[in-house]
């Protein structure tokens, strides 16, 4: 069995975790897609250099709350997109989110979180009313 295939289909914590140590880039991003991989080696993956391997650990169930939050400040705006995206992020991570955040693509997907406060929420609805006004002339 292939490396990579390993990595997406075991349910061992200890193999996942000697398999985010591997070079090859396809064999951490699964790691960190597997739903068997544990927090602790989410949490390592999440320092990993490729944005891809990052992404899916924002998107892993087991992914913390801490490393959640960290990963909301990502450089990489698809990191921060799957922070947004994921149904175990904070709404005080999200709220914080949508107050730095530039992309209009991931400020949606924060509106759409289930744990979205309507505070947050209406917080970005009016940023969308705002962004529809003419600009005042001079």
């Amino acid at each position: 069995m292939s490396k990579q295939l390993l990595a997406l289909t075991t349910t061992d914590p200890k193999v996942l975790d000697e398999l985010s140590r591997n070079k090859d880039y396809y064999v951490r991003w699964r790691v960190a897609r597997n739903p068997n991989t544990s927090p602790e080696t989410l949490d390592y993956l999440s320092r990993d250099k490729h944005w891809g391997v990052r992404y899916w650990v924002a998107q892993n169930l087991n992914t913390t709350l801490e490393t959640l939050d960290k990963l909301s400040k990502d450089e990489d705006s698809e990191v921060r997109c799957g922070v947004a995206e994921t149904p175990n992020t904070t709404p005080e991570t999200l709220k914080q989110m949508s107050i730095v955040e530039e992309n209009d693509y991931i400020k949606y997907h924060i509106k759409n979180n289930p744990n979205c406060s309507e505070e947050t929420w209406k917080y970005l609805a009016a940023l969308e009313i705002l962004k529809t006004l003419p600009k005042p002339s001079t």
